[in-house]
């Protein structure tokens, strides 16, 4: 979803405010935010901003990885728990991501246009290989009871 190597000017970071984001900035890290998403850019040695997290669907304030599990997409917390992930988180991450994208001034190809692009897709049904159990394959736990 979100292979870009640019690095990005202070202006350029502060300047998503006017198109809705939340930006937060403290110590060399800005964290934008909008839609329940976030993502994550740190300064460089050279005084711009790289990502760092990519665009993601927070969960309890904190970023979340994309999983998918073969029957299911999920949210994995730092912690391990799974989440199901719901059809207008993937929405909005989509229209977080390209809206990030276009107030930055980042090109969206067609290739990663395509839909939600998962950090793990991990599963395999066949017994005894790797990911025949998804949740130990990536140390998933159950969800938080609410």
């Amino acid at each position: 979803m979100w292979y870009v190597k640019k690095s990005f000017t202070q202006t350029q970071v502060e300047s998503v405010a006017a198109q809705g984001f939340t930006v937060r900035s403290s110590g060399g890290v800005a964290r934008i935010e909008k839609y329940g998403c976030g993502a994550e850019l740190r300064k460089d040695p050279n005084g711009n901003f790289q990502m760092t997290i990519i665009p993601s669907i927070m969960f309890h304030g904190q970023f979340t990885h994309l999983w998918d599990a073969g029957y299911q997409k999920f949210l994995l917390t730092h912690d391990g728990r799974k989440v199901p992930i719901r059809v207008n988180e993937l929405a909005d991450l989509r229209r977080f991501n390209e809206e990030l994208r276009t107030a930055l001034g980042v090109d969206t190809y067609y290739n990663e246009a395509l839909g939600s692009t998962c950090h793990y897709s991990v599963y395999d049904r066949v017994k005894g290989r790797v990911g025949d159990v998804p949740d130990e394959t990536v140390g998933a736990r159950e969800p938080f009871h609410q």
